[in-house]
């Protein structure tokens, strides 16, 4: 009998020639009666009865063998089939003792997503999403169709068609585990997946998997493919804080994962097997191998031609790397800090309209960064903060710091620093409500208030200066004077109108600004100087939606009212404008731009800070240190100020020239005092003459006042 397998792995049963009776054997066996003289081995007639004799007992072994081989294989099936019932058994014990670990199966029920918050500019565009996600829902139907192509590809081939478990792709994973020494494959499903996502923590347990196959089964009894596939591309953890497709899709190559391009998806498939390695912001190369082995497997689907995925992979990729360090994210976290206090809990996707110009988001950020790194070492200056506001109070932009991956920590709102004298113009303020006037004349002389003896920056004096000149040169002594005059408490009850709210110590030296104060409520407070004397409340939330249009919110409040009379609102506009155009805030001067402002310099040099306004907007700059160190003699009218006129000019390109309030075309202008007519005069520098670009003054607190003082006055600042 030919016992050997035949192509296909059954075995050959077939009888051979040898098998037959009264066949010839090549080697007959040899008998006893082999042995003995003529005649051995013949039957009856002289027939060959040894060799019939032979040929029967090999047919007779021969079945032997073959009952053998049945008998031994009918063993091998019957123990393998008791085999089987003892380990379903066995199976359906496991299943069942961990199962009971699970709640009764009427309470299962699909958890709600985590709702998700986005958060959009004046003009819609998408600024942050917030939530635990970091992106909307998304349904199936808007989704590109190779996004789920590649998903399915690469990590669930049969998701169509098995039932929630794979057996075929399970057996496959553990011989290829089993083969390679090491764990190389997974044999979960996706809806598998889903359900340890959904209900089960990520341990590695035999419970965990027991319970996690009993969860994908109920979900493929009661949901359909497209809604367990939708469910799983909306809430898988993509990386980088980003869970569902959406989230990544923005964070990874910044759009919505509506418009991602076949390669930008098999991006996101590959990134399912370990997100932290494959992620294109941290590993472009090992991103882009694992992208163009995804779009293998969808060309062995059937999904796209070779030609096609050849294309894909070829395609090149814009893989955003700002993401994280975007100055919006500033603004984001300031929304969901205020949020609560306008909807409450959070129980559904909802859309945020905030009052961000993100045009002039960008300025700002861009015009902070680039100050910092041209001339932020040699100033000694590592931080900064900005604040635009516009005439109501609505926040167009809003930086909290030089890059917010860095730090979260958000200086515009919650950085309190002293202000230095750009919180003099509330003693100014104070003074001219006592009735004094712009030029009311003081004198600048060294003064002494019981023990507090404050100097000018440049350690000397005019004489008798007008308040005008005296703020815009911004001179310590007669600020202190005043405050002397008028009481701190007058001074406090200016800032607390205008919109100052942090604590303020009502002492004499709050005239220099050591009270401390945030980047955002000292812009507020100068707000009112730019709309006609009324007060305003900050604010950055206009609306919120729900996803599908219902209004939750709708800002409709103004301010506190007219919180400075027209005449004294003239007065101080007239003053502060003189600051940009003879004063220590000339680097801030906007060509053709009406605009009033003030410097501002804290002891030590620890705080800059220039805050200045126009008939459009208002924009407060801050620069220091985050651990409060001394920079390298930075004054509010040097780096502060350049930022605070990019700033500005740029977010005015466009608007309309509009005049601050009370203030002719013509600005007011500093007495000058009585010059002998027969004096020559001096010649004016040649345009580009170094003699042209006057250093700002400085001032005891330190912006203003220096030798180079009667020279700018001679040539008008």
């Amino acid at each position: 009998m030919h016992a050997s397998k035949r192509d296909g792995g059954t075995l050959d049963m077939r009888l051979t020639k040898a098998d037959r009776p009264g066949a010839v054997s090549k080697k007959p066996a040899r008998t006893a009666g082999a042995k003995r003289g003529s005649g051995q081995g013949r039957g009856p007639g002289g027939g060959k009865r040894g060799k019939t004799g032979s040929a029967r007992q090999r047919t007779k072994s021969a079945r032997v063998r073959r009952g053998g081989l049945v008998g031994f294989l009918r063993r091998i099936v019957y123990w393998s089939f008791v085999l089987c019932i003892w380990g379903g058994i066995a199976g359906i014990g496991v299943l069942g003792y961990y199962a009971a670990y699970l709640p009764p199966t009427s309470e299962w029920k699909v958890p709600q997503r985590p709702p998700n918050v986005r958060i959009v500019a004046a003009d819609g565009s998408l600024m942050a999403n917030r939530g635990d996600t970091g992106g909307e829902a998304v349904r199936l139907e808007q989704l590109p169709p190779y996004l789920e192509q590649a998903v399915v590809s690469i990590e669930d081939r049969r998701f169509r068609s098995h039932f929630g478990l794979d057996p075929i792709g399970l057996m496959r994973a553990m011989i290829t585990n089993f083969t390679s020494g090491r764990l190389v494959q997974g044999g979960s499903t996706l809806t598998q997946q889903l359900a340890k996502n959904l209900f089960l923590e990520p341990d590695r347990t035999l419970k965990r998997k027991v319970q996690e196959a009993v969860l994908a089964l109920w979900l493929e009894a009661n949901h359909s493919k497209d809604e367990i596939l939708e469910m799983y591309l909306n809430r898988v953890y993509l990386g980088a804080g980003a869970y569902g497709v959406d989230a990544a899709a923005r964070r990874y190559f910044d759009k919505s994962a509506r418009m991602l391009s076949v390669a930008e998806a098999a991006t996101l498939a590959g990134l399912l097997k370990a997100p932290s390695r494959y992620a294109p912001t941290r590993n472009p190369d090992l991103a882009a191998g694992r992208a163009a082995t995804v779009l293998a497997a969808m060309a062995e689907e059937g999904y796209l031609t070779e030609a096609e995925a050849r294309d894909a992979i070829a395609a090149p990729m814009r893989v955003v790397t700002h993401h994280t360090s975007a100055s919006e994210n500033y603004v984001a976290d300031w929304v969901m800090e205020l949020l609560p206090s306008f909807v409450g809990g959070i129980e559904q996707d909802i859309i945020v309209g905030t009052t961000v110009d993100l045009g002039l988001q960008i300025i700002a950020e861009d015009a902070l960064r680039r100050a910092l790194a041209e001339d932020g070492a040699k100033r000694g200056v590592e931080q900064g903060a900005i604040v635009t506001l516009d005439r109501s109070g609505a926040v167009k932009a809003l930086v909290g710091g030089r890059d917010y991956a860095r730090s979260q920590f958000n200086r515009a709102v919650n950085a309190h620093r002293q202000p230095g004298s750009a919180f003099k113009p509330f003693v100014y303020l104070a003074a001219l409500e006592r009735g004094l006037t712009p030029g009311t004349m003081r004198i600048d002389e060294p003064v002494r208030i019981g023990k507090w003896a404050p100097k000018n920056y440049s350690k000397s004096y005019r004489g008798p200066v007008s308040l005008t000149e005296a703020l815009s040169l911004s001179l310590n002594t007669v600020a202190a004077k005043l405050a002397n005059e008028v009481g701190p408490r007058a001074i406090i009850r200016s800032a607390r109108k205008l919109g100052i709210t942090s604590p303020l110590k009502p002492n004499l030296s709050i005239a220099l600004g050591t009270s401390e104060v945030t980047p955002l409520e000292i812009a507020a407070a100068y707000v009112p100087f730019s709309n006609g004397g009324y007060g305003i409340v900050p604010h950055v939330i206009q609306s919120i939606r729900t996803s599908n249009g219902k209004l939750l919110y709708a800002r409709k409040g103004d301010g506190s009212g007219r919180v400075i009379d027209h005449s004294t609102l003239s007065d101080m506009n007239m003053m502060m404008s003189e600051t940009l155009l003879t004063g220590t805030g000339r680097a801030a001067q906007l060509p053709g731009r009406p605009a009033g402002g003030k410097t501002g310099t804290s002891q030590n040099f620890r705080d800059g800070w220039f805050i200045g306004y126009t008939g459009t907007f208002t924009t407060a700059v801050w620069l220091g240190n985050d651990n409060n160190s001394p920079t390298k003699r930075a004054t509010g009218g040097s780096l502060p100020a350049k930022i605070w006129k990019d700033v500005m000019t740029a977010g005015h390109q466009g608007l309309a020239v509009a005049g601050l309030p009370g203030v002719s075309d013509r600005p007011l202008t500093v007495a000058q005092p009585a010059r002998n007519p027969n004096a020559p005069v001096p010649a004016m520098p040649a345009e580009g003459d170094p003699a042209r670009r006057l250093p700002p003054m400085r001032d005891g607190s330190p912006d203003g006042g220096g030798p180079l003082d009667l020279l700018n006055r001679i040539f008008g600042g």
